[in-house]
């Protein structure tokens, strides 16, 4: 395995509340049935970030995200606190993009000054649709208005970078549908658009109880729809779901797709480190209070054994094979460790099964393979375990 050369790191926050579990979610996120118990989290989060500090040198991060849950709902003096703590301790630079995810509520749209003023530079606005009915059928607390209304706040708060969440191929929905809502998201001038296909996922409501979705056509017309408007509008699609006006890139999830290092906080949070010739990871536990618990005693991560080559390559591949532009492949080698020469064979299998397109420095993903993106991912598994391929991709 080859030296690792020195990869980017960015910090993802996880606060795992929120006023309502959606039926579509399978993030980890909890109900508010109490007092949010912000202080107590907001020590919990400084607490994990000191056991990080006891075991890895520190590095500079090139992006923090707050991510949930709804992180709206912490005011901006705890968000501050944090943040603080990370500045102090020279974790950030006048560079760091610093992203926190938000909701079209009014409560949350009355802070979004005071997130400015403690030095997040970037929302991330959970729309998902603006159609009221659609809306409902989500299980969503705010109404399209509301969300035009945040939009404007997030403007007049001075954010002049912000992304707007939107779902496609919604129960009942046509393509004139999902239009007029990227039409109306459009109006709203944001830099960033994540727009996403419903998919029932397992241990959801959706999956006791699944809406009927429009069919595999019907779906695929959305898709290109959305596109190819998003595009027409100055928006480069850069990932499957992700795009972007010209400089507005989310740098967090760029660093996942090109398989970069960061490390998680926070009840749930996952991360990746490379250290010397290894990568390893670790994850806190779920439930809010067993990760209290856990953090306040001081605990350090326990990273286990490093990743095994054949997880390195399918996990790089699962994050950079959704850039639209591919990857370097000096840039596997330099993630992943991985000897180039030695696993060539298996992508020259997929190019001529017309899923990759194979340069002499570069890998990309056709749109053949981009439409079958599964199927794509499954040739990189070892054969015993391509059975579990979607399990996989869902943790």
């Amino acid at each position: 395995m080859n030296t690792f050369g020195p990869l980017p790191l960015t910090l993802y926050v996880h606060l795992p509340w929120c006023e309502r579990k959606c039926p579509y979610c399978d993030f980890n996120s909890h109900p508010l049935k109490t007092d949010l118990p912000a202080s107590d989290y907001i020590d919990g989060l400084i607490a994990d970030l000191e056991a990080v500090e006891k075991t890895y040198p520190k590095r500079r991060l090139q992006a923090v995200f707050f991510g949930g849950g709804t992180p709206s709902l912490f005011e901006g003096d705890q968000i501050a606190r944090l943040l603080e703590r990370l500045d102090h301790h020279n974790w950030l630079d006048s560079q760091t993009e610093i992203t926190l995810e938000a909701n079209p509520g009014s409560a949350e749209a009355d802070r979004f000054r005071r997130y400015r003023d403690c030095g997040v530079n970037r929302l991330s606005l959970g729309v998902q649709s603006f159609n009221n009915r659609s809306l409902s059928v989500l299980g969503r607390i705010h109404n399209g208005e509301e969300a035009k209304e945040a939009c404007r706040a997030i403007r007049e708060a001075g954010f002049d970078n912000f992304n707007i969440d939107l779902m496609h191929g919604l129960p009942g929905q046509v393509t004139t549908d999902a239009l007029a809502d990227l039409r109306a998201a459009l109006d709203c001038s944001p830099t960033h658009l994540s727009l996403y296909q419903l998919t029932i996922e397992p241990n959801t409501a959706f999956a006791a109880n699944p809406p009927v979705l429009p069919d595999e056509e019907v779906l695929w017309d959305i898709r290109c729809a959305v596109q190819d408007l998003a595009c027409e509008a100055g928006f480069a699609q850069y990932e499957v779901s992700a795009f972007a006006r010209p400089g507005y890139h989310c740098r967090h999830n760029l660093n996942y797709w090109e398989f970069g290092d960061y490390i998680g906080i926070g009840a749930g949070a996952h991360s990746k480190l490379s250290v010397e010739n290894a990568v390893y990871r670790w994850s806190r536990p779920r439930h809010p209070r067993e990760y209290l618990k856990t953090v306040t005693a001081g605990t350090v991560p326990d990273t286990g054994p490093p990743l095994t080559a054949a997880a390195l390559r399918f996990e790089f591949l699962l994050n950079a094979l959704r850039l639209e532009a591919g990857f370097e492949k000096d840039l596997f080698a330099q993630r992943t460790g991985l000897d180039w020469k030695k696993e060539e064979p298996l992508f020259k299998d997929a190019a001529n099964a017309g899923l990759l397109h194979l340069d002499e420095t570069r890998v990309q993903t056709t749109p053949l393979g981009w439409r079958f993106l599964d199927d794509l991912l499954e040739r990189f598994l070892d054969q015993p375990k391509r059975a579990d391929v979607h399990n996989m991709m869902l943790q």
